[in-house]
């Protein structure tokens, strides 16, 4: 850490020390209140759907994972998914400018386009991007309601890309009563976001159904600290639908959709210098999801079974506005998925879950109105997973899954995990180890730098972690420490005169694997609450990934925009009269922009407060500011990041 990031980082802590000092104030008598109030109560229990691709209690699930549900999203007042993802253990994020900017998510080290993500069970991802993974910088908060976190490969339940991990997000679902919530919010350089849902159930149909649009005229994409003026605008609009229609007590039908457009002025690289700075150019992005499937229960409820259809939709396309309007970018990537799954409750504490998928992606890609570069391929793939408690407290996981790729062939992959859970002294043991792959994208395999004879990428790793509880569960400590092997990397190769092999016809380079790397690292986090009105997060992650590919120049060197370590501090406090504060604390150490680790991203500390009220039953006022102390930071080079910024807004809930 530089000396000044150094400081930086202290004057956060001396704030940091001076705001919990005073929450702190009132907490003996809140201690008393706790403590006849709550005294022997069981925690909740924690349930989560992306590990075994169903209802799952957390103490079964031997993997690492995060989750957010609906009231920690609401006290943050986050507006942008990834920002809450950087706050995790193992996460890290570079995104291009600010909010609406191209934005990437490294779980462990990993590529970005090597995690799957996931909206209500189905896969986002753009056949048509080079490396064919998902954008996070459309992804608003909205109206979801509960974000998982995977670290590890999951390839055996989600396939190719989930070498990294998954994150799965949930949108807001039906409820029993009629239910309508609007939140309205407004800031920095004119910034708006207005979010509505309303859910019920009417006989055998439940529904949620919401909408929101954000819009705010930005800061320069160029960071205005290297001289960039202009302000590059970004504008979002979303909607959600959910919908379950039962036709008995075991037959019903699923609908679900979620959409997205997002429009962001972007900058570039101008003639006659060709160097990066501000330009008027715009970026759409639209991307839609949808799902329809039938539920059956068979066998007096124990064999669950869905065959269902997934689409995911998006289309890209840049535009250069300075005087008459030219396209110069077209992308439109598809995803057409069916499915079967069924899962059978063997016995008591066994659980079998199984099977079936068809994927067919189509990709067009064209740049300055040439001609598109189009493809298409067809993945089949069955899988299979056994979840059985051996004895009380311990739950083992094991699965396989087959993939099937009409270009390449075939993908076999293997998971295993453990969970010992020792309820006498709330100690939990997890391990596990699985194997992940990602095939080629359609970009690399069909596009005018194409290579049809890639294989997949692939991985092997393992983690192993404890869980201590303390203070009848209202201190928690886990640390995890992981590694992962890499191979068959798909990288972007030059070529040369003479152009033989598969540089055959390929003047301006094409894709090869010949990448291999490594990442080891650990987790830690803490969570301490020792009354009810005071609650305290810690996480940190260290990861060191390396480029391990023989013979390359940048052998051992650190892979790009990957901080070895990142740390973040929530503390939240709600007074007695109801008035809710909290801040939020994150340092990130340095990184390199580069593979061959010669330009430097320097560390940076980001401070954020926040503030909620309620009015009544049915109304709250809220109030945040971003970035307090206006660190200057780039997460890609040249691309500025968010100063300063205030905002407020009200929340209604009927």
């Amino acid at each position: 850490m530089t000396r000044l990031n150094s400081f930086r980082f202290s004057k956060t802590l001396l704030f940091a020390g001076s705001a919990l000092g005073l929450t702190a104030v009132p907490l003996p008598a809140a201690a008393e209140d706790v403590l006849s109030e709550d005294a022997g109560e069981p925690a909740p229990e924690i349930i989560v759907t992306a590990a075994n691709r169903t209802e799952t209690s957390l103490d079964k699930v031997g993997q690492s994972v995060s989750v957010i549900d609906l009231a920690e999203i609401e006290r943050r007042q986050t507006q942008n998914v990834a920002d809450i993802l950087r706050t995790l253990p193992g996460v890290t994020i570079a995104r291009n400018g600010s909010i609406g900017g191209n934005t990437s998510v490294f779980i462990r080290g990993a590529e970005s386009d090597q995690t799957v993500a996931l909206i209500d069970g189905v896969k986002l991802n753009d056949p048509s991007s080079p490396g064919g993974g998902f954008n996070f910088g459309n992804l608003l908060t909205g109206n979801i309601e509960r974000i998982e976190v995977l670290r590890g490969s999951q390839s055996v339940l989600w396939g190719s890309q989930a070498i990294a991990g998954v994150v799965n997000m949930v949108t807001r679902q039906p409820s029993e009563e009629l239910q309508v919530i609007a939140r309205g919010e407004y800031g920095f350089r004119d910034t708006v976001n207005l979010v509505a849902n309303a859910s019920g159930k009417a006989g055998p149909l439940s529904a949620s159904v919401g909408g929101g649009w954000f819009r705010s005229d930005g800061i320069s994409n160029f960071a205005e600290s290297r001289g960039g003026r202009e302000r590059d605008g970004y504008e979002n609009i979303g909607a959600n639908a959910n919908f379950n229609l039962a036709l008995s007590d075991t037959i019903s039908v699923d609908a679900r959709g979620w959409y997205s457009r997002g429009t962001f002025n972007i900058d570039g690289f101008p003639p006659p210098r060709f160097a990066f700075s501000d330009v008027n150019e715009e970026s759409e992005t639209r991307e839609l999801v949808g799902y329809t499937g039938l539920n059956a229960l068979l066998l007096g409820g124990r064999f669950r079974n869905r065959i269902g259809f997934a689409l995911t939709d998006t289309d890209r396309r840049n535009t250069a506005l300075d005087g008459t309007p030219a396209e110069t970018f077209r992308g439109e990537g598809r995803n057409e998925r069916l499915e079967y799954q069924g899962i059978v409750d063997i016995t008591k504490g066994w659980q079998a879950t199984f099977g079936l998928e068809q994927e067919i992606s189509t990709f067009s890609s064209s740049s300055f109105g040439a001609p598109a570069s189009l493809g298409r391929a067809r993945i089949y793939s069955g899988y299979t997973q056994v979840v059985g408690t051996i004895a009380e407290g311990f739950t083992v996981t094991g699965g396989i899954r087959h993939d099937d790729h009409d270009r390449f062939g075939g993908a076999t992959t293997f998971g295993a995990s453990a969970v010992y859970n020792l309820a006498a002294t709330g100690t939990t043991f997890r391990a596990s180890y699985a194997e992940g792959f990602k095939v080629p994208s359609l970009f690399q395999l069909l596009s005018d730098f194409g290579n049809t004879g890639l294989d997949p990428e692939r991985s092997q790793g393992w983690d192993a972690g404890i869980t201590q509880e303390l203070v009848d569960g209202r201190l928690t400590l886990s640390a995890t420490y992981f590694e992962r092997d890499s191979k068959d990397l798909i990288l972007f190769i030059s070529c040369p005169l003479p152009r033989t092999g598969i540089c055959s016809n390929r003047p301006s380079g094409t894709y090869d694997n010949i990448g291999l790397a490594t990442a080891r690292g650990a987790e830690f986090a803490v969570t301490l609450k020792p009354v009810d009105a005071l609650q305290v997060q810690f996480s940190h992650g260290y990861v060191d990934t390396r480029n391990r590919t023989a013979g390359s120049p940048n052998f051992d060197r650190r892979l790009p925009r990957r901080p070895e370590n990142s740390s973040s501090l929530l503390v939240d406090y709600r007074w007695p009269f109801g008035l809710e504060t909290g801040f939020t604390v994150t340092n990130v150490s340095e990184a390199f922009d580069n593979a061959s680790n010669s330009t430097r991203l320097p560390g940076y500390v980001l401070a954020d407060l926040r503030a909620m009220m309620p009015i009544g039953q049915n109304l709250e006022l809220t109030a945040r500011i971003e970035n307090l102390f206006d660190e200057q930071y780039e997460t890609v080079l040249r691309f500025g990041q968010m100063p300063r910024a205030g905002f407020v807004g009200v929340r209604l809930k009927i």
